[in-house]
């Protein structure tokens, strides 16, 4: 019997591809998996992406990103022993080491400038302090440009770095977090998204997850609505 081609199991079977590989799934490889032809894919893949649960190259609707994960080069390195993947940016980095649930390094530069360092996670516990996350980009716009959006959430060692690079690239600044709480934020937003039956979060689920973890700034505020985030 044929799999149901729907957001979840199509997320579902892209992730845990590049979870056990570290590379996404082709669409002629969804297209055998699921028995359909890879125009329904592809349309099925478009949906996704409308649904904000994947990020497709513009021309060949091959998967660019699916958070926390890239299929292509980013500041963001994740390695154990054994693999390695790319990730999106600080928040996806982390979350993707609680996904992955082994013993990872981080590797990335501080800034996106040339200070280069590695953030160690061992037996699930984050092995490092006094580094900061920035969030420049307002919730509500994260999605106008995704892959810009998660571009700019960087690692830097102090508020002042954050905002010393904000007045030399024009950036403005936005929220500025340590990275323990990041890590404790990352785990939960990402918690779900190896289960079968993922789906987005609701805009009341997302609020609700910000404030728990103390991210209340104008960057996380959300508008009302039965959207999903």
């Amino acid at each position: 019997m044929n799999l149901e081609l729907n957001h979840s199991s199509l997320h579902h079977r892209i992730i845990t591809q590049i979870v056990a590989h570290s590379c996404a799934p082709n669409v002629a490889e969804l297209s055998d998996y699921f028995a359909v032809s890879e125009d329904k894919v592809v349309s099925a893949l478009q949906a996704l992406q409308a649904y904000h649960g994947v990020v497709l190259h513009p021309v060949s609707n091959e998967v660019w990103v699916m958070h926390p994960f890239s299929t292509a080069p980013t500041n963001f390195w994740i390695r154990t022993d054994e693999q390695s993947w790319w990730s999106n940016c600080a928040w996806c980095a982390l979350g993707a080491a609680a996904l992955i649930n082994r013993d990872v390094s981080i590797i990335t530069t501080l800034a996106a400038e040339d200070k280069k360092i590695a953030i160690n996670i061992r037996n699930g516990v984050l092995e490092a302090d006094k580094l900061f996350v920035h969030f420049p980009i307002p919730m509500t716009q994260a999605w106008d440009n995704v892959t810009y959006t998660c571009s700019t959430m960087l690692m830097f060692d102090s508020v002042i770095d954050v905002q010393r690079w904000c007045r030399q690239y024009g950036m403005k600044q936005g929220d500025v977090q340590p990275i323990e709480k990041v890590w404790e934020f990352a785990k939960v937003w990402y918690g779900k998204h190896l289960d079968a039956d993922w789906k987005k979060w609701s805009v009341d689920e997302a609020r609700f997850i910000f404030q728990e973890h103390g991210l209340v700034s104008d960057i996380w505020q959300l508008p009302d609505g039965d959207s999903r985030f």
